[in-house]
């Protein structure tokens, strides 16, 4: 028998004992390096709560000792680590410098065309004092919103920590949103600066950046002044105007310049995050210094296992609250090595990423559920093709992770040597919520697993009484935590409504945080979450979660990825209508597709089979990556389509409308 024929047996033997196994050890080699081991710490947290909390606190520099870990007289307006003073950028930058790490990577940064940049805690903390001088000599003061709307370019980060060094907090805006977004959101904010740039790179062609942004301010209400980063040099041409200034000769203006980082009360705002509400205009998240940082860095300790010599990546983008929590304060807070980059995974060829692995000798990787199941399509020969040795955690983020893709990922990027943190959590948490403490518990792939310590999550039904192992009802979390938002800006009525429900007893009255996702318990204590509750399709009267359907379709040997939605029927009132994307190599046939319906009646059940099951090689993405169902519905239904624009591939739209009228 040939090596070739042994090593495809092999592989077979392999696949199908990660296809039977529902449960895996982290590997011991691990668990002696981790920073959490002793299984103990959940009933530890559980007994000494809130004040279990300190021990996040303790990761932190404080100006002034916090006299109180939680004040909870005004709920659910909860206060935490009130009395304290401190400085976020003091403590991402200055501590570290102070105690040896100055010339330790701070930031590796990896452009799309192959260009690098590497910031040492040291030059890091220089430029940062330099912008947060510029700021200040603009009139920039204490408690000013600077707007923030920069693509994955070094100075994003720059600017949220010189923001933070002077106390003006800042509201990033994610780069690919409209002009219309940032204006709405400047406009939110009453914020009176803005740093932008001219443009960026994606898949190797130049944006105009500047030009967005210049559409979007004229739809402030107010003046702004404006910084802009040089970002392609000959390769865009742009004017500033009378309000703008470049970036780059501010700091030669303010080079060596030193800006004592300011005393914030814990509870003083340390930025705005803007995301999507269910009606109206979106919602200003507000994030506070000491408890936010604390619960940032202690899930980054404790979920991600960041120690300060690894060099970590977190492949998200600084636009979202994943970029600020775990590429930014929570890696920085505890002084490793974060990396970034500005391109997609499949540019210039579809093993970028782990060529950038493979290059920076990256320990930890955290990516999203919607980018494995892109590397599966593309094949495993492109991870292969580089030593990714040198990883030994993967994480998990954005949405849940179905089975087949967790296995894959473990196999192919952690050679069943990495464990993985399939972690939830949302804007408004701040930080983690639910997931594996990886050098403590067992792993279910499709589970993101317990609540952490100290986090009092429960499934519960429509009255608020638990439900039992194996049902499904609303994820809830009943006490407070530490990295929660305090309030929405300017809108403490809508704060309540939208995430707090109120129940009382004979002692007091108790309130309940509703994060507004399905979830299911096991035996074991472990969630499965099973996406948002309005992600439901009602047939005949059942309900049925897209998420658990899409799961199913996913599990199908050929499937890629899968986008579940109802559409209109006569006599169900909704149908299942999947549209599903196959690995490269398999064919759209009736067999496939009976597979799939298959599939779907194996986990599930008759009820939740599918209408109709359309291939397509794209389903319609937001440019950060979020499927648009509400369109898939309309096509479902037979509805005339709505706005495209802000899609990624809108074209994509058509081609799946006509293929479904056509059948």
């Amino acid at each position: 028998m040939s090596d070739e024929s042994s090593d495809g047996e092999a592989d077979v033997e392999l696949e199908a004992r990660l296809e039977e196994q529902d449960a895996f050890a982290p590997p011991e080699s691990f668990v002696e390096q981790a920073n959490v081991t002793d299984e103990g710490i959940y009933d530890e947290f559980e007994e000494n709560w809130p004040e279990c909390w300190e021990g996040a606190a303790e990761l932190l520099s404080w100006d002034e000792e916090y006299e109180t870990v939680l004040e909870d007289d005004d709920a659910p307006f909860y206060e935490w680590f009130t009395g304290g003073t401190l400085n976020a950028s003091y403590n991402c930058l200055d501590r570290h410098v102070e105690e040896g790490a100055k010339n330790r990577a701070a930031i590796k940064w990896e452009g799309e065309l192959g260009e690098t940049r590497t910031y040492t805690y040291g030059d890091l903390l220089n430029e940062v004092e330099a912008f947060a001088a510029t700021l200040r000599d603009l009139g920039v003061e204490e408690d000013d919103v600077v707007t923030l709307y920069l693509p994955m370019i070094p100075e994003l980060p720059i600017a949220m920590l010189a923001c933070a060094r002077i106390g003006a907090p800042h509201a990033v805006v994610f780069a690919g949103f409209s002009a219309d977004a940032l204006a709405t959101r400047m406009n939110a904010a009453e914020s009176e600066y803005l740093v932008t740039c001219d443009g960026y790179y994606r898949r190797g062609d130049a944006l105009n950046h500047k030009q967005k942004a210049d559409k979007g301010l004229r739809s402030v209400d107010h003046d702004v002044q404006s910084i802009v980063v040089d970002r392609l040099g000959d390769e865009l041409k742009h004017f500033l105007g009378t309000d703008a200034r470049d970036y780059h000769e501010l700091i030669e203006e303010h080079e060596g310049a030193s800006v004592e980082p300011v005393s914030r009360d814990a509870e003083d705002m340390l930025f705005l995050m803007y995301t999507s509400g269910t009606t109206g205009q979106p919602k200003g998240v507000k994030h506070t210094t000491g408890g936010y940082l604390a619960y940032a860095a202690w899930t980054s300790h404790a979920v991600l296992d960041v120690k300060p010599e690894d060099t970590y990546w977190c492949a998200a983008d600084i636009g979202w609250i994943t970029g600020h929590s775990y590429i930014v304060y929570g890696p920085l807070a505890l002084g490793t090595t974060t990396v970034m980059y500005e391109g997609t995974p499949d540019y210039p060829e579809k093993d970028r990423l782990w060529e950038i692995v493979e290059e920076n000798r990256v320990d930890i990787f955290y990516t999203a559920p919607m980018a494995i199941r892109a590397f599966m399509k593309w094949g495993k020969e492109y991870p292969e093709r580089h030593d990714l040795s040198s990883l030994r955690l993967l994480g998990t983020v954005g949405e849940p992770i179905n089975p087949r893709a967790w296995k894959w990922y473990y196999k192919h990027i952690g050679n069943e040597e990495c464990p993985i943190v399939d972690t939830w959590w949302q804007t408004e948490t701040g930080g983690m919520m639910i997931t594996t403490l990886p050098g403590v518990n067992t792993m279910k792939p499709g589970s993101a697993g317990p609540p952490l310590p100290g986090i009092d999550a429960r499934i519960v039904d429509a009255e608020g009484e638990p439900v039992d192992a194996g049902s499904a009802g609303y994820l809830t979390v009943q006490n407070p935590w530490p990295g929660m938002l305090r309030t929405l800006y300017n809108n403490d009525d809508r704060f309540l409504s939208e995430y707090w429900k109120e129940y009382s007893d004979e002692d007091a009255d108790e309130w309940v945080y509703f994060p507004e996702d399905g979830a299911k318990l096991d035996d074991d204590g472990y969630v499965t979450v099973l996406g948002r509750v309005d992600d439901v399709i009602n047939v005949s009267g059942h309900r049925l979660g897209t998420m658990e359907i899409e799961s199913a379709i996913v599990g199908v040997d050929g499937v890629a990825e899968a986008a579940v939605v109802g559409g209109d029927h006569d006599i169900k009132g909704e149908a299942v209508y999947a549209y599903v994307i196959l690995e490269d190599g398999q064919e759209p046939t009736d067999e496939m597709r009976d597979r799939i319906v298959a599939g779907v009646e194996d986990s599930i059940g008759p009820i939740a089979r599918p209408e109709q099951v359309v291939f397509t090689p794209e389903l319609p993405k937001t440019r950060s990556g979020k499927i648009m169902r509400r369109l898939l519905e309309d096509v479902a239904s037979g509805n005339e389509l709505g706005d495209t624009s802000t899609l990624r591939n809108p074209e994509i739209v058509d081609e799946i409308d006509d293929q479904v009228q056509g059948d």
